[in-house]
């Protein structure tokens, strides 16, 4: 980290959180209560672990059940701060790793919220960092609602739709109806084409910069709040 260190981080030391990014995640879940206790949560790009530590806090004491599930490129250690063994993760790349694998990780087979935190190493060339966000994001998405909802989403109203093509299981979403997914994406005209997409798969769809976002990131979440059966 450049520069003097500022409030978030300071908070993270004082409060034993791993990153200052949990301040932007219990922003989230202050104002929008995604994760309830008892949840299914899965942590997409979840290192270092600090979103980790506050879904597994929004879940409530252990009596009460539920899981956090966090996948990342790197190895994540999980937190010994606010986390307990309803916290696992994976090393996995998430571009490449079927539902079919994630669902295993979870005896339900499907998650009440989706997290992802992912971001593409930034090179500065805006039009770029932009695009391979997009990308991450829309791989977010598409694990949790599925490929067929993508499809019929994106066809044309007037247009047929092959009723007798079957959807495999891999096919499926793992986001439960009425789950809530959250994901990062990088500032741009992409936001547009999100919002065309999630508005009639959800019964709300927001955007939202959390306050411990740092001035010079173009970091945007959007929060989509009960997935349409």
């Amino acid at each position: 980290m450049s520069g003097v260190p500022d409030f978030f981080y300071k908070e993270a030391l004082r409060l034993r959180y791993v990153a200052r990014s949990a301040f932007k995640l219990l922003q989230l879940q202050e104002k929008y209560k995604l994760i309830k206790p008892g949840s299914s949560v899965l942590d997409l790009g979840c290192a270092p672990g600090a979103w980790l530590q506050v879904a597994c806090q929004s879940l409530g004491p252990l009596k009460n059940g539920g899981v956090v599930v966090g996948v990342d490129l790197k190895k994540v250690k999980v937190p010994t701060e606010y986390c307990d063994a309803r916290v696992q993760t994976v090393c996995a790349d998430v571009m490449s790793l079927p539902r079919d694998h994630i669902r295993s990780l979870f005896p339900k087979k499907a998650f009440s919220v989706i997290l992802s935190d992912m971001c593409p190493p930034v090179s500065g060339i805006k039009i770029k960092d932009a695009a391979l966000s997009a990308e991450l994001g829309m791989r977010a998405l598409d694990l949790a609602v599925g490929g067929h909802a993508l499809r019929q989403n994106d066809s044309d109203p007037g247009e047929e739709t092959d009723s007798s093509s079957s959807t495999t299981q891999d096919d499926k979403g793992i986001l439960s109806p009425g789950g809530n997914l959250v994901i990062k994406l990088l500032e741009s005209e992409d936001r547009q084409e999100f919002d065309k997409i999630c508005k009639p798969l959800f019964r709300k769809a927001s955007w939202l910069r959390p306050k411990a976002t740092r001035p010079s990131s173009r970091e945007i979440y959007l929060i989509c709040q009960g997935l349409r059966a």
